[in-house]
């Protein structure tokens, strides 16, 4: 479906949202633009390192609560948004529940298993317990040490970027995943944002890199460039420059309202966005070398 479609359909007003489980890559920026471009409004944001995809969410007055483990701009420090949103409130407050990325990682696994949490040393003599109460440290039944309960977190959508997929679900994705298995796995609804769709023949050569098991999909939205400024390995790289952009535009609040008239709300969808772009600029961050993994035998027999 388009993303219209799926954001409509899958991210309602108070929803918990992981989006942006790869760290610094496959950050899906088309779907949070598309969330932004529908006002959508009192969403938890959950992810572990999120670049500026939170910021830029937070800005626009979507969100009630940042489950992370840090939010910002990697390459230039932290986001303007986010930091005016948790200082001062503007343009609305927002709670923050923090985490380590190893515990966000174990929240979502303990999600995807269906467990109610999973035992940890991880924050043991940090401070992150005094500021995420959900946290508990108590003594191990068997033998008497501390140890950290990480609660299990469970999206109501996960939102995923991938190379390749199907038009049942089925997906590829390869590179840095963080921890979008884990968030895939254990979101109540899935949407898959890929950059080329395949027959299902394609998904099915290749099992071992398969994102997500298909029947977990909710949504398959085609979205070539639908991650950028993010890298996609495989089709392009980081754009750099456009984090800095970023990161002086948005310095102040009327900054960033002049950047998202001019990224979010006077694009419709990604192609327009990849045009404001620019076709030299997006034609720079194409990959210009092939390097194939070398073929599997699946055969048993």
């Amino acid at each position: 479906m388009s993303m219209r479609d799926a954001v409509a359909r899958y991210v309602p007003d108070g929803a918990s949202v992981a989006i942006g489980l790869a760290l610094e890559a496959l950050i899906p920026f088309a779907a949070g633009h598309e969330i932004i471009r529908r006002r959508k409004r009192d969403l938890t944001l959950i992810g572990p390192i999120s670049d500026i995809l939170f910021d830029q969410l937070i800005g626009a007055g979507c969100v009630r609560t940042v489950q992370a483990a840090w939010a910002g701009n990697v390459s230039a420090g932290l986001g303007h948004c986010y930091r005016r949103a948790a200082e001062r409130g503007e343009p609305n407050p927002i709670a923050i529940e923090d985490h380590s990325n190893f515990s966000i990682a174990l929240g979502l696994l303990a999600g995807a298993l269906g467990t109610q949490f999973i035992p940890a040393k991880t924050l043991l003599g940090s401070d992150l317990v005094k500021t995420n109460p959900r946290l508990r440290i108590v003594d191990s039944p068997i033998d008497g040490q501390k140890l950290m309960l990480v609660p299990a977190i469970v999206p109501d959508v996960t939102i995923v970027h991938v190379q390749r997929a199907d038009e049942f679900g089925g997906c590829h994705a390869w590179g840095n995943l963080g921890v979008s298995e884990e968030g895939a796995m254990s979101g109540n609804s899935v949407i898959v944002v890929a950059e080329e769709i395949v027959s299902a023949g394609v998904i099915k050569s290749d099992p071992n890199r398969v994102l997500v098991p298909p029947q977990r999909v909710s949504a398959v939205v085609h979205e070539p460039g639908g991650a950028h400024p993010s890298p996609v390995q495989g089709c392009y790289g980081r754009d750099h420059e456009f984090y800095h952009e970023y990161h002086t535009d948005t310095k102040t609040a009327a900054g960033y309202d002049a950047w998202r008239d001019a990224w979010i709300d006077r694009c419709s969808g990604r192609p327009e966005y990849l045009t404001r772009l620019g076709a030299a600029r997006w034609r720079g961050l194409q990959v210009r070398e092939q390097k194939p993994a070398a073929v599997v035998n699946y055969s048993a027999t």
